[in-house]
């Protein structure tokens, strides 16, 4: 019996896309969280981990560049973008398998590091071409649910590239954890060939179907595609409402990443353990808050979901650091990171619904694709600030200042959430 197309059934779709996400956080825990951790264990400067986790990122800043020639070349007789996605998650899984040219990650950093970088050029045009089938295939108000299981996705994907991989890279070295790597993202990239759009899609391009002539409006001209991304962009209201979620998402890397150092450097902690405690313990129940939180999202709104997800936030960072004396105490520590794991998944849960309904699916790609970018490029300058940062200021002090500035934020997007302004609807220029 052939699966239904992803606009015919909301199951189909939550679990498409959900699956899509866990694929992308397998490598992103792999190498943020159990190589990282693994290096800090080894006594790497911070300095440099920091280094190695900004070279991994760079293509998801970079990805910013991607989505208007997705939106250029959108259309295919497989389904819209679905041809980008399928051939980078091949792509992704050949630059998987190089890692295995790395037989010792201590001294080969700077190969690791490049080949990650490769792996992450092709993953985010992957998620770029994700996001944007997401948008037009999705109806409005399911978006709260879907960018929870998307995230949830995600987190179960780097639960399992930090705690599982990590484990499997202590016990029967890095080799077998590049191996159960790719495998996996061989098996994803199989089912995504056999996913349709829309039920009139071909599995595979043919001299017949290809003959069709694609108007302007199925792959629009390049300089369009900018202009209307420029406009839309800079709109006053998008600039407001992303400028607090770039710098809310600053402090989550920056937190997290100090916090995890002075786990490993000064309490001494195995970076096994920090990373089975980041990745693996607790996130079962982590999904299924976020599950919840996504049908919060499209019952209270998530403008109202995200004000109150912050003040919690913020609140946890203040209190927590200021305890930070408690920190020897391994159950008081253990439960504050197990609380944090909720911290990104939930605020995005709330925050991504808001980003999608500031893009239009004319440029569907391009804009929720510079928004992400965007905020990956916060999450890279956090590592970088905070492995630098860590050199004259200890973790705690850091973790605090970030916990005033998420207040700080929270007043702000309070105040603009009553101004209760409606966002213009952008209309798509002429041809």
């Amino acid at each position: 019996m052939p699966l239904p197309a992803l606009s015919q059934s909301a199951r189909m779709r939550y679990s498409t896309f959900f699956y899509l996400y866990v694929m992308q956080g397998i490598p992103s825990g792999f190498a943020l969280t159990a190589i990282a951790n693994y290096l800090n264990g080894r006594g790497v400067n911070p300095a440099s981990i920091g280094t190695f986790v900004s070279i991994v990122g760079i293509p998801w800043i970079i990805q910013f560049f991607w989505g208007p020639i997705i939106d250029r070349y959108q259309y295919s007789v497989i389904g819209h973008r679905k041809q980008w996605v399928v051939l980078t998650q091949l792509a992704a899984f050949l630059a998987s398998l190089t890692l295995l040219l790395v037989t010792e990650p201590l001294t080969q950093l700077s190969l690791l590091g490049l080949v990650f970088f490769t792996h992450s050029l092709f993953a985010s045009v992957q998620d770029a071409s994700v996001d944007a089938m997401a948008i037009s295939v999705v109806p409005f108000a399911e978006r709260g649910r879907l960018n929870a299981c998307m995230r949830g996705g995600l987190l179960l994907g780097i639960s399992f590239g930090a705690a599982a991989l990590a484990y499997i890279m202590h016990q029967f070295g890095f080799r077998a954890a590049v191996l159960v790597q790719s495998g996996l993202l061989l098996l994803f990239t199989v089912f995504t060939f056999f996913i349709k759009l829309e039920p009139g899609d071909q599995l595979l391009p043919t001299r017949r179907n290809q003959a069709k002539k694609v108007s302007s409006e199925e792959n629009p001209k390049l300089k369009i595609v900018f202009q209307y991304l420029w406009r839309n962009l800079t709109a006053t209201t998008s600039l407001r409402t992303f400028g607090v979620i770039f710098v809310v998402y600053l402090c989550f890397s920056i937190f997290i990443r100090s916090f995890a150092f002075h786990l490993i450097q000064v309490l001494h902690w195995p970076d096994q353990d920090v990373s089975v405690l980041q990745g693996g313990w607790g996130s079962l129940i982590t999904l299924s808050v976020v599950l919840g939180g996504g049908i919060l999202a499209d019952w209270l709104g998530p403008k109202k979901l995200q004000v109150k997800v912050m003040a919690v936030l913020a609140a946890f960072l203040i209190i927590f650091n200021l305890l930070a004396f408690l920190w020897d105490i391994r159950p008081f520590t253990i439960s504050g990171l197990l609380f944090w794991n909720l911290a990104d998944p939930l605020f995005s849960v709330a925050a991504f619904p808001i980003l999608m309904t500031l893009c239009t699916e004319y440029t569907a790609g391009s804009q929720f694709t510079a928004y992400m970018a965007f905020i990956n490029l916060s999450e890279v300058i956090g590592s970088y600030i905070s492995g630098w940062a860590l050199l004259a200021l200890p973790a705690p002090v850091l973790g605090f200042s970030c916990g005033i500035v998420l207040l700080i934020c929270m007043y702000i997007l309070y105040t603009l959430n009553n101004e209760s302004s409606p966002t213009p609807k952008s209309l798509a220029p002429e041809m």
